[in-house]
């Protein structure tokens, strides 16, 4: 039996259902045999993600049948047929991505790029999880607090004065010795357009503590 949830396994989270989604445009309609190679990489894909090491320790966790299973779903979403119990996920990702096959093909890459990132690198607020899902917000987080990007950002902003891009606040009251320290860099362009490539200062906006806070939430 296929098993993509119950017994301790999490639901899928984005980042799965674009792999999965991947997958699905792949093939032919979704019509895939846990047997398929493809789909026990996948299986393995999945197993490795950072936030799953718990849940991965259960060999019933995103198996091969579990995989095939939710192609199985996405192609229900598509044609109408079949499998009624989709979830609102699968929903949502076919509709936002259903006819951005290439998108689909950058995100994938990118999230398996991501999984390479050790966790212990970045850590990401629990609540904060950008539209491109969780595996590329801690690289989001990760190239944001690069202290050596920081620091060429900060060497370009100061002859100008520094001062948040957002709300124009420069802290002129804080001590010199610590006014850099108000400052924080703001990866402006979204992954899914950067992709995995050195990132440049152009890409960067400083922004105070409150501003940057703020624009993770819309």
């Amino acid at each position: 039996m296929a098993v993509t949830q119950g017994h301790g396994n999490p639901d899928w989270t984005r980042d799965e259902t674009i792999l999965a989604l991947e997958l699905f445009f792949e093939s032919d309609m979704g019509r895939l045999r846990s047997a398929d190679p493809r789909v026990q990489l996948l299986s393995d894909v999945l197993r490795a993600l950072p936030y799953h090491e718990d849940a991965a320790r259960n060999e019933r966790f995103r198996n091969a049948a579990g995989v095939a299973f939710k192609v199985q779903n996405l192609r229900s979403v598509v044609t109408g047929k079949g499998l009624q119990n989709v979830s609102a996920m699968d929903r949502a990702i076919w509709a936002e991505f259903g006819d951005r096959r290439e998108e689909v093909v950058r995100l994938a890459a990118l999230i398996r790029a991501g999984i390479k990132v050790p966790a212990k690198d970045v850590v990401v607020p629990a609540e904060d999880e950008f539209y491109e899902g969780r595996v590329l917000t801690r690289l989001h987080y990760t190239r944001e607090r690069n202290p050596r990007i920081r620091a060429k950002l900060l060497q370009a902003r100061s002859s100008a004065g520094l001062n948040c891009e957002i709300c124009a606040i420069s802290y002129p009251s804080v001590l010199a010795n610590i006014h850099d320290a108000a400052f924080e860099a703001h990866h402006v362009v979204p992954l899914a357009e950067a992709g995995v490539r050195v990132t440049r200062l152009a890409d960067m906006a400083l922004l105070c503590a409150c501003c940057h806070r703020l624009i993770h939430r819309i």
